[in-house]
């Protein structure tokens, strides 16, 4: 496996485009457990003064209803950005793993490929995670692994999530995550600008190397606001 290129000088840099307009879901598809893809249920993914939200106003109950808001194009070597908080309380019944819980996922499955009541997509999740107000660690950019596995410390690591070292972020306050993504290479996560996990060669569960795939953002029961969603492409290793 080759090693990944350094990234690219400040002069050489690509723009940053912006995969959330600010104004609506355009470019962006949802797909819920149980229901057919294009389906928004319960009005979950919204944008409202200028923020793209998972609000569960519309619930009475969690109900199992796991959703993915995919964008429309598979990238392989970018960097992706976005600016999140969690906000309010999760939704009645929601699963106690899963309270100020979200994520970034990378390197996923097509929408048109997810059974129908299929949880997750099968790909590398950026786990995003709110700290309770209790002085307990819970470090956010986390690597979760739905159907994959990463290759961590030296080897392959199974595990299904594992913690990155970043600080812990309580309340409601604007947090920046930023993923670096070289294909099948290397894969960094960073908040705040500060570098918090490195990991390499994502793969399927029988060993597939991940080149490339789909984004998307999570709803599993915790209200939560992207003020910013952007994509910078990178140029691959010769």
């Amino acid at each position: 496996m080759s090693s990944v290129a350094e990234p690219v000088s400040s002069s050489e840099q690509a723009p940053w485009i912006p995969l959330f307009n600010g104004k609506d879901l355009t470019g962006w598809i949802p797909k819920f457990k149980g229901h057919e893809l294009g389906q928004n249920v319960k009005d979950t993914f919204r944008v409202e003064d200028g923020l793209l939200k998972v609000n569960y106003e519309n619930y009475q109950e969690w109900g199992d209803l796991f959703g993915h808001l995919f964008y429309k194009t598979e990238f392989s070597h970018y960097r992706i950005r976005v600016e999140y908080r969690f906000v309010g309380e999760q939704v009645a019944k929601g699963p106690g793993w899963a309270w100020r819980n979200n994520g970034i996922m990378i390197h996923g499955q097509s929408a048109e490929s997810m059974e129908l009541d299929q949880d997750f997509p099968v790909s590398i999740e950026v786990q995003i995670l709110g700290g309770t107000d209790k002085k307990k660690a819970r470090p956010t950019a986390n690597v979760c692994t739905p159907g994959t596995q990463i290759f961590f410390d030296e080897k392959v690591d199974k595990r299904h999530c594992i913690s990155s070292e970043s600080k812990t972020f309580p309340g409601d306050q604007w947090v920046t995550l930023e993923v670096e993504v070289h294909g099948s290479e290397t894969i960094i996560h960073r908040v705040n600008g500060e570098k918090v996990f490195t990991y390499k060669y994502p793969q399927k569960n029988d060993g597939t190397l991940l080149e490339s795939g789909t984004i998307s953002i999570q709803a599993e029961s915790a209200p939560i606001e992207f003020r910013k969603v952007e994509l910078q492409k990178l140029t691959p290793a010769q």
